[in-house]
């Protein structure tokens, strides 16, 4: 029998659901290292059971078990060529809380910081902190030891380890705890899996001379953060094993293990404490790497909450990061590198004396061209750019590439300046350059050198450096992984980094635990060659794809999909805050993250033999939920822009299988509207008849939105203002298709509003933005319409008199897609800086005292806004907040609103109306209906507004009319 008949059998036995199509399989045959293995199948299971039965059925079928959540491991943990089972769905549960214990009960599946939201109102918390806390799960964090920028403090998760519930290899479940001498040998005896793992260890562990070989080769026990094989060292704590501790927990063990001895189920941790309230962060800035990291020893004189540091070239990739150049604001100059320490006390003074001796230290000591003081909520901005990093290396154009192979090495911090000093030297002797960040208060640092994979003689020297620099941990008895793990990457350095005799060791442990070769088979122990099953080919041949759109920023499509390196920033859930991403957020369905899209497409791009590589039934698939909302431009930090990749895609696609009726209607809606005007009445009445919406496939739960009676266009030409003064001067206003035809109301708004203060409203012939045309994949119409606006504003628009929209989606166009379809690039680039949303026209005109508050109401109004998707991308909600607030009286606040889910014509689709509205209920819906009825809510976005009223019966203004009521 095949495997795949196989496996319909064992998928038709489980609660969850046995995925082996090829769009899966190539989706998780990557994480966020530089690997690519194949699995067989991919298992989302629902029950204990469901894992029970995949591991007994790999074990019957000699294939290995990959344990997966998030999938943001940095060393190919989680990729693998059998089963890999995917728990992040499913395994999501709180189990259970003891205040009087300090303890915590999970699933494995648990985000990080969805647990510390859990914790807080109990004023504890789970310390390990690491960059990927608002995805990252807690079967990971067990699985990697994980520990981040709070271990000089908080410890690492392996210190936190109370109980793990798991499946040993053969299926059966098993518990480990902390046990006395007496209860661990009691284990010993009998002759279940279980009994033989405690025998093992005993008999191992006992010898004299296995714990005096243990303690000469391991990593020295200062270095709190390591993960170098297994922890065996830490067995030796107890006084069975020659220490002095009356208690042991196998569960210590497994942490760290990667899923390579037990299939974690459940976990219970130590929780601590809250940390203090007032906190005080300094910035020191550098000129060089050693100077920063000399410092290092001074400052840990001092009573830090984290001591973390980040280059150049890191802080260089934020200049071109939407999301994150806001976070620039602390720097002074251009720092070779910064160091952030942390203090904090419970009263405020203390912090700021702790604050002030540590700027003494540093300045005495002639550390830092400038010591900057951080507070309050600008600590988490400048935390969040620490947290970035490596995805912010991702952003890197080029085939040059931050690598991973060395990037976890951790030392003594005494001898840190040292190591750093001859790792320099060796990474000059080679050549190159390296990428330094990361948690140097605990003398680790990631160390990533920039190297093309692509290229046979740097893929030898992926292998050569990371040698020479396992040498170099080695001289120093440091650990070549503090918290990323062994994984791929270093998994073959084990032998070599605590000796043969050790490794042989680790071999017969994992024997003990998996005498059928199970689980994660590849990782810790006969481990994969770590130069082999690489994401890229070394000496391929480089695919020639030819796109429509100009993607040169990224040398091509293909790189543009590359830049992605799968760190999972994608999977972050609503309380994260953002709105990447909404459809990943609506169904927690890996297929829906922007993560998923980019590696689909780098794959097919790469590997497919079609003459049009873009056509695959598994690529619109993975397309097909993409709202196109523009999250991931600004808050994915590798500047992955999935929406142009699907606009790209969409058309290479049709071209190959043709344009549907549905689709040609979405994207012509303009110019069908223009017919429709005409006889609006019977438009209205027609086209929201119940079989007209059910044959074009329009949800039944939708109402068409209804033409106005009178277009704007029309309108504003038997309104315009003549011979009149206007003292602020012109503004062009650009009548974008959705407020032409639909709401005339709000553009009428704005004329009066922008009128009454004293600006010259201008409406010129143009085209329509092209947006319907952009999201249905019709590039070449979109071209058209790019190339004739570009065209007549190129010459009439300026900073004096900009053109402003209404419409987000509409006026962005000239921000974004317009550069990349228009002929003449330096017309389009200049038209991109005099293009404004409404709300920034104001914004700006408030801050050179042009608009004041002297000319609105001083009536009470308490606002709430939610920002349209490509406004928080391309633009910024703060605009509509100045806007608003300029009235004296008026109370406005931003709602923590992700995508409301209706993305133009997606959420009218029958197909998708469900996926729509659970997108707007993850965030948005529940806003709403708790806001007071006497609450305004504003809405920029056309769509928004339609989303708001079906999901909350609620009325939402645009910010453009709820400012024209406030005139005087």
């Amino acid at each position: 029998m095949s495997i795949n008949k196989e496996l319909e059998q064992l998928s038709a036995s489980l609660e969850g659901i046995l995925l082996f199509d090829d769009l899966h399989k190539t989706l998780y045959s990557t994480d966020a290292s530089v690997y690519r293995i194949r699995p067989k199948a991919v298992a989302v299971p629902k029950t204990i059971e469901d894992i029970s039965k995949l591991i007994r059925f790999a074990a019957q079928h000699h294939i290995s078990i990959t344990p997966r959540t998030a999938g943001t491991s940095l060393a190919g943990q989680t990729v693998g060529d059998g089963i890999v089972v995917d728990v992040s769905k499913n395994f999501t549960k709180i189990l259970n809380f003891d205040a009087v214990k300090k303890t915590v009960t999970v699933q494995p599946g648990v985000i990080r910081d969805e647990l510390n939201l859990f914790l807080k109102p109990h004023n504890v918390f789970f310390g390990p902190n690491t960059s990927t806390t608002n995805r990252c799960m807690i079967g990971g964090m067990v699985g990697n030891n994980s520990s981040g920028t709070t271990s000089i403090r908080y410890g690492v998760t392996r210190d936190k380890i109370v109980e793990i519930k798991g499946l040993l290899s053969d299926g059966s479940e098993v518990v480990f705890n902390e046990l006395t001498s007496a209860e661990f040998i009691e284990k010993t005896k009998g002759d279940t899996l279980e009994n033989k793992i405690y025998k093992s260890l005993y008999d191992e562990l006992s010898v004299k001379a296995t714990q005096d070989e243990i303690i000469k080769e391991f990593p020295k026990p200062e270095i709190h953060r390591r993960n170098t094989g297994y922890a065996v060292d830490i067995l030796l704590k107890s006084d069975l094993f020659g220490g002095t501790e009356p208690t042991i927990n196998v569960g210590k063990l497994l942490c760290g293990s990667e899923g390579t001895l037990v299939f974690t189920t459940e976990i219970t941790l130590k929780v601590d404490d809250l940390p203090p309230v007032h906190n005080i962060m300094v910035v020191a800035h550098y000129h060089s790497i050693q100077e920063s990291l000399e410092s290092v020893v001074v400052a840990m004189k001092h009573h830090l909450y984290t001591c973390e540091m980040i280059d150049d070239t890191i802080l260089d990739c934020t200049k071109t990061s939407r999301e994150h150049v806001k976070n620039r604001f602390f720097l002074v100059g251009e720092p070779k590198a910064i160091m952030m320490f942390e203090v904090a006390s419970h009263d405020p003074e203390d912090a700021e004396n702790q604050a002030t001796a540590l700027v003494a230290d540093l300045e005495k000591n002639n550390f830092g061209y400038a010591l900057v003081k951080i507070y309050g909520a600008d600590i988490e901005k400048v935390n969040e750019l620490r947290k970035a990093g490596l995805g912010l290396l991702g952003s890197i154009v080029g085939d040059d590439k931050a690598a991973d192979s060395i990037e976890d090495t951790a030392v003594e911090l005494s001898d840190l300046p040292a190591y750093i000093e001859e790792f320099s030297a060796m990474m000059l002797r080679h050549g190159q350059g390296a990428i330094y960040y990361a948690h140097a208060g605990a003398g680790e640092l990631h160390l990533r050198p920039v190297l093309n994979l692509k290229k046979t003689s740097d893929l030898k020297l992926f292998r050569t450096i990371a040698t020479d620099v396992a040498i170099l941990v080695k001289k120093y008895r440091g650990s070549l992984s503090g918290e990323h793990g062994d994984g791929i990457v270093r998994g073959e350095f084990i032998p070599f980094m605590i000796g043969e005799t050790n490794y042989e060791l680790l071999k017969r442990i994992k024997l003990a635990f998996d005498p059928n070769s199970v689980l994660n088979i590849g990782k810790i122990v006969n481990a994969l060659k770590m130069d082999e099953n690489h994401r890229v080919v070394s000496g391929r041949v480089e695919p020639e794809i030819k796109t429509f759109q100009d993607f040169s920023d990224s040398l091509g499509i293909l790189r543009a999909a590359e830049k992605c390196n799968g760190s999972g920033d994608c999977r972050k859930l609503p309380s994260a805050g953002g709105a990447m991403c909404p459809s990943y957020r609506a169904t927690k369905n890996e297929k829906e993250t922007t993560r998923a899209r980019a590696n689909a497409l780098r794959e097919y791009l790469t590997y497919s033999e079609k003459e049009n590589k873009f056509d695959q039934k598994e690529l619109y698939e993975v397309f097909e939920l993409c709202v196109s909302c523009k999250a991931c431009a600004s808050e994915c930090p590798s500047n992955v822009d999935v929406a142009t990749l699907k606009a790209e895609f969409l058309y290479q696609y049709q071209k190959a299988n043709g344009f549907s009726t549905r689709n040609k209607i979405f994207a012509h809606n303009a110019k069908l509207n223009k017919m429709g005007s005409l006889f609006p009445s019977i438009t209205n009445f027609i086209s929201n008849q119940s079989l007209v919406k059910k044959s074009m496939g329009i949800a039944s739960e939708r109402e068409v939105p209804l033409l106005a009676k009178k277009t704007f266009k029309k309108w504003f030409e038997s309104h315009k203002k003549q011979n009149q003064d206007f003292p602020n001067g012109q503004v062009y206003l650009f009548n974008d298709e959705f407020t032409n035809y639909y709401d005339v109301n709000i553009g009428i708004d704005a004329f009066e509003l922008l009128t009454k203060l004293g600006y010259e409203v201008l409406i010129v012939n143009h085209e329509e933005s092209g947006r319907t045309y952009l999201s249905k994949g019709f590039l070449e119409e979109a071209k058209k319409i790019a190339n004739t606006n570009v065209n007549i504003f190129k010459d009439l628009i300026s900073a004096k008199a900009p053109l402003i929209g209404i419409e987000p989606s509409a006026i962005l166009t000239f921000r974004d897609e317009y550069l990349r379809l228009a002929d003449n690039k330096e017309a389009a680039e200049k038209v991109s800086h005099c293009a404004f949303t409404i709300e920034e026209f104001f914004k700006r005109e408030i801050i050179d005292g042009k608009i004041t508050p002297d000319s609105f109401s001083e009536e009470k109004k308490e606002i709430k806004i939610h920002g349209h998707c490509h406004q928080k991308s391309l633009s910024s909600v703060e605009a509509t907040f100045a806007m608003l607030n300029l009235p004296t009286n008026n109370t406005v606040t931003i709602y923590n609103s992700g995508c409301c889910g209706m993305a133009g014509s997606f959420g009218y689709e029958k197909e998708h109306y469900q996926v729509s509205m659970q997108m707007g209920e993850d965030t948005l819906f529940p806003k709403v209906r708790a806001t007071a009825q006497n609450v305004e809510i504003a809405a920029a976005g056309t769509s928004c507004r339609h989303q708001i009223f079906d999901g909350t019966s609620r009325e939402a203004q645009h910010p453009v009319s709820i400012l024209r009521n406030c005139l005087r």
